[in-house]
């Protein structure tokens, strides 16, 4: 396993094509704004080296026998399942951001049963590929970018009768020796802190779709691979040198659009290539991994919120109010509902054909379907208790002025035994959380990330069988 500093180092020597504000970007190991992103990776490397949480952040390799970072692991059972949200829920409360790379691990689990039934009904190889790159991956001890979302264009239109056939991720060209592919995959977490990105289907495809029904791994220095850095709120606060304007200023996460152009993918590389039955399965596979993952990751940087909300409370001297202990109440109790979802879908996790284990699809999708909804209350109910001066507070540099600091001292102090200048900082947590770069992980993620609500819903709707409740309901009411 690597440490944090040799990861660092690793991204150091990737030569990506990164660009942001209309400028090429030399390494997002140097660049201020995209720096707190790597910090939060980072993070899960660090916190793997540490002896007090070696149980949550490491695992045996069911490949090698050897310890490797549990972000890299193929679940071995429901025990496993469970200490991935637990390890989720951990580096949410170290970070208070999104630590990216939940979304290769939940990908890497996907493909590891659907390569494998799609060689039993096909015979290709597929599964035989996977392995050896899972035994690449946990060897290096690799961040892999997971990209699933397609631009889409027009969302009435299936992949191939979009005006434009770049919308979706697609094969353009075969070759004895792999593929070529060309398209785009939006909204990609983390992806500049990445060493490679596994792409995958992002609907089930139909037999006119195969040439997008496609799946591999590559390095993110391969030729024609390239990133445009996507805007967040309060961005460029990162670079005016405030610790306490930023927030957060250590840990932070990052989006971007990613451009496929004219890819070359070897065939040992290539996951799926035109089986699309089995698009659909990888899809449903991947999320319903990805959507348990919210019930520890949201809830660790719930966790830090609803700290900040309550120190807030007590900087204003309100702890004592019973409105604002009621609000405190409502919070954990939203925050751990979102938790016992993640627990409650892996511990009712079942082994697949190909001996890795699968949440239960149902309990995963009524999970983040509840993340789409209470994440927006913790938000609301903290910004509540932390008062408008969240949003109004003047700049560090006006607080570190000769003239000006005196006075907002004076006049933006809350009870008597905190300084100004630490509710200053808390208020700006809460803001960073809420309005800031770090909402961009934590209140938009919730709705969009893993699928926006109604993807949820149309599983909830097939994974409920509401048929065998129809029955349950005829016999208690003895109708034949």
């Amino acid at each position: 396993m690597m440490t944090g500093e040799q990861y660092v180092d690793s991204i150091k020597n990737i030569n990506m094509e990164i660009y942001m504000f209309g400028e090429k970007v030399e390494s997002s190991a140097t660049n201020p704004i995209l720096r707190p992103s790597l910090n939060s990776v980072k993070a899960t490397y660090d916190l793997a080296q540490q002896p007090e949480y070696e149980d949550l952040m490491t695992a045996t390799s069911h490949l090698t026998g050897k310890k490797i970072n549990r972000f890299t692991h193929i679940h071995q059972s429901t025990d496993d399942l469970i200490k991935k949200v637990k390890m989720q829920r951990l580096c949410g409360n170290k970070t208070a951001s999104c630590f990216q790379r939940c979304v290769g691990m939940d990908a890497f689990n996907a493909l590891w049963s659907t390569t494998y039934e799609c060689d039993e009904k096909h015979g290709t190889k597929y599964h035989e590929r996977f392995k050896d790159y899972m035994l690449k991956v946990q060897e290096g001890d690799w961040t892999v970018d997971g990209a699933m979302t397609d631009p889409k264009g027009d969302r009435g239109k299936s992949p191939s009768q979009q005006s434009d056939p770049d919308l979706y991720l697609h094969v353009v060209e075969r070759r004895p020796d792999g593929i070529v592919v060309r398209g785009a995959k939006a909204h990609q977490t983390g992806i500049t802190n990445s060493h490679e990105v596994i792409v995958m289907p992002t609907i089930a495809m139909r037999e006119e779709d195969k040439d997008y029904a496609v799946s591999f791994a590559v390095p993110m220095d391969s030729k024609g691979l390239y990133m445009i850095i996507g805007r967040q709120s309060c961005d460029t606060r990162k670079l005016e040198g405030s610790t306490m304007d930023v927030g957060n200023c250590e840990y932070g996460g990052m989006e971007a659009l990613v451009i496929f152009d004219n890819v070359f993918v070897p065939n040992d590389r290539i996951f799926l290539d035109g089986e699309c039955d089995f698009a659909g399965m990888l899809v449903e596979r991947f999320a319903g991994y990805h959507r348990q993952s919210y019930g520890g990751c949201k809830v660790g940087v719930g966790d830090v919120l609803i700290g900040a909300a309550a120190l807030a409370a007590d900087m204003n001297g309100a702890q004592k109010a019973s409105h604002v202990k009621d609000k405190l109440i409502e919070m954990t109790h939203l925050n751990e509902t979102l938790y016992s979802c993640g627990i409650a879908c892996s511990c009712e996790g079942k082994k697949t054909s190909s001996g890795n284990y699968l949440i239960n699809l149902l309990l995963a999708n009524v999970c983040k379907q509840n993340i789409t909804r209470f994440p927006y209350e913790i938000t609301r109910l903290a910004e509540d208790i932390a008062g408008g001066l969240m949003v109004t507070a003047p700049s560090e540099k006006d607080f570190r002025h000769p003239k000006l600091g005196p006075v907002i001292e004076k006049y933006l102090k809350g009870v008597d035994s905190v300084s100004t200048e630490d509710r200053l900082r808390v208020l700006r947590l809460i803001e960073n959380l809420t309005l800031g770069t770090a909402a961009v992980g934590y209140r938009t993620e919730s709705m969009h990330g893993a699928g926006s609500p109604q993807a949820q819903r149309i599983m909830i709707a097939r994974q409920g069988n509401i048929e065998a409740k129809k029955a349950l309901a005829k016999n208690i009411a003895k109708i034949k």
